[in-house]
């Protein structure tokens, strides 16, 4: 029983498997390296991928999202590439590793950084909306906690970031493929300029090795790196035009496959479908865990604003003993501890062992959660 889609999702729908098979077995050539046949043909099919991707995020240009080699590249690719010593950065307290040490390394370049805190694990807009001034370079913010499930207000912040004409970065790793994240409504918000940063393998259900980043007309990213493109080849200078400038080197062009049949196939059953799935399956765990004894839970309640995780401790337990009793007694799997997340886990005051993080995905049952919770309420008896 698996339950650790947070993490990375499992299984992926049958035609990532079927489209990474056949790309790999009879077509991967090199992407827009060459004009024979097999090139060219691999070059389309990156190229619908791609479209497939802009569709999904309502991106009216394709050619502004990079493939990356998974959310913390994107992420990094976004806060490097446009932060330099002196500017000033606001973020939360409840964000990922991904989003903490690149700016922890940013700051010891001379970075000025506000993260705003979420006492209890609780974001507060009037706080976070006060940290951003003027002279702000980026805000960052994490859409979904991957700790306690809470969706973040991107749209207010979107709303003063535009006002101000602050660019305003997404870590959308909990939220892609579930939750509506739509680049052009995000754009519309007084014309707010928007990075949004996504692994492949997580709600979109793509291969592991698979990511992007949106880049908003009007921001310019210095390159993680320099090199090929296919393009331009003439000249010892990297490409101006997007996505090659941001795009140096040999793509994962099988992860692509992958990523843009599982994406061409979220479009067609739905986001909305998986979601009131997931969401059914959050309510399923939190109803049955809430009243087993020794059971403290974290993060909001069930509803529509949240995200697919369930926090947890069992009183007398260590988070890391509990899973692995889970795994090997009653064939759960799940994660415990920080959770790559050691800022969220000081605000809810969870150090240094963390948490258990139970998070459901579209594959599960309502069977599967019942014994989930069946297996925690018999090692709390």
């Amino acid at each position: 029983m698996y339950f650790d889609n947070a993490a990375t999702t499992f299984p992926k729908p049958e035609p990532v498997y079927a489209a990474a098979d056949a790309f790999f077995r009879t077509g991967a050539a090199n992407p827009g390296r060459s004009s024979h046949r097999m090139a060219v043909g691999a070059d389309v099919i990156i190229a619908r991928a791609r479209h497939s991707l802009a569709r999904l995020l309502n991106v009216h240009r394709p050619e502004r999202l990079v493939w990356t080699a998974n959310g913390t590249e994107a992420l990094n690719l976004a806060l490097k590439g446009l932060l330099r010593p002196g500017d000033h950065a606001v973020t939360t307290a409840l964000e990922h590793n991904a989003v903490a040490r690149p700016l922890r390394a940013l700051e010891r370049q001379g970075l000025r950084l506000d993260r705003v805190p979420c006492p209890d694990g609780v974001f507060h807009l009037s706080s976070f909306l006060e940290a951003i001034r003027p002279e702000t370079r980026l805000v960052a913010m994490t859409h979904v906690s991957n700790v306690t499930g809470a969706v973040l207000p991107i749209q207010e912040a979107a709303a003063r970031c535009g006002e101000w004409g602050i660019p305003l970065l997404v870590d959308a790793a909990q939220s892609a493929g579930l939750l509506p994240l739509d680049a052009a409504e995000l754009e519309g918000t007084r014309s707010c300029r928007v990075l949004l940063a996504m692994p492949g393998h997580k709600g979109l259900l793509g291969p592991p090795g698979t990511g992007a980043l949106y880049v908003s007309e009007g921001l310019e990213l210095v390159p993680l790196r320099e090199g090929g493109t296919g393009s331009l080849s003439e000249r010892d200078e990297q490409p101006e035009t997007l996505p090659d400038r941001l795009e140096s080197g040999t793509l994962n062009s099988v992860g692509i496959v992958g990523l843009g049949a599982a994406v061409e196939w979220l479009l067609q059953t739905g986001r909305e479908t998986l979601h009131r799935k997931e969401r059914a399956l959050v309510a399923g765990l939190w109803e049955g865990l809430a009243g087993c004894p020794g059971v403290t839970l974290y993060g909001p309640p069930p509803g529509p604003e949240r995200g697919s995780v369930v926090s947890f401790n069992l009183e007398g337990w260590e988070p890391t003993d509990l899973a692995q009793v889970l795994d090997e007694s009653f064939d759960v799997q799940c994660r415990p501890g920080l959770h790559c997340a050691p800022w969220a886990h000081q605000s809810l005051g969870t150090l240094p062992g963390g948490t258990v993080r139970l998070s459901p995905g579209f594959f599960n049952t309502e069977a599967e959660v019942e014994a989930v919770v069946r297996a925690i309420r018999k090692v709390a008896g």
